[in-house]
């Protein structure tokens, strides 16, 4: 097989996230890993460097980054289906280790131990509660600016992205949701 790891990345940007709603403004992937992993890196300093505890935002940012890679081949399964039933999920989480294997195999033999953590997510429970705390949290963002921009389509889709976030009890999510969340309610002229 060819050398075609980046190629496959970079056609992470066809790939529309939010599939069974309207959106006013389209998300992808590519986007989406992009947030999620500014977000990841951000509430790994909150947890360093606000709140004292331990963590690595470079670490939680680069798992974040590569969090939905597989979906290149996958595609952006609906939260809806892929949690529709255990066996449905176990079924589909079979699907991404599947997708993670064949992207790895995209690779020269020696870069593969270097990407192989990020795309089998084999990381510490830290880092991976930080990149799913991160995942929800652009969600949430996404459906906030959907609300903002008059699409009441997210609403049902806001509320449970903010419960899911409540629901983790995480104080650097608590913080950042204190502190940053309601900034991107505003307009780009509020924000002056």
């Amino acid at each position: 097989m060819g050398e075609h790891f980046f190629a496959y990345l970079s056609r992470m940007r066809y790939i529309t996230r939010w599939g069974l709603m309207r959106s006013t403004v389209p998300e992808n992937v590519q986007e989406h890993s992009h947030m999620t992993a500014v977000l990841a890196h951000a509430l790994a300093v909150i947890r360093r460097d606000v709140l004292g505890g331990e963590a690595d935002p470079e670490r939680a940012a680069t798992a974040a980054l590569f969090h939905d890679a597989g979906e290149i081949l996958t595609g952006d399964l609906p939260t809806p289906v892929k949690y529709f039933s255990p066996t449905l999920r176990s079924s589909y989480r079979e699907v991404e280790d599947l997708a993670a294997e064949k992207l790895l195999s995209t690779l020269p033999e020696a870069m593969r131990p270097a990407y192989a953590p990020w795309l089998q997510e084999d990381y510490d429970r830290e880092t991976w509660s930080l990149v799913k705390a991160a995942d929800k949290l652009s969600a949430h963002i996404q459906c906030l600016e959907e609300l903002k921009a008059g699409n009441p389509e997210f609403r049902k889709a806001a509320q449970q992205t903010k419960a899911a976030l409540l629901d983790m009890e995480l104080p650097e999510v608590a913080y950042f949701m204190e502190h940053f969340l309601p900034a991107f309610q505003l307009t780009l002229d509020e924000l002056e």
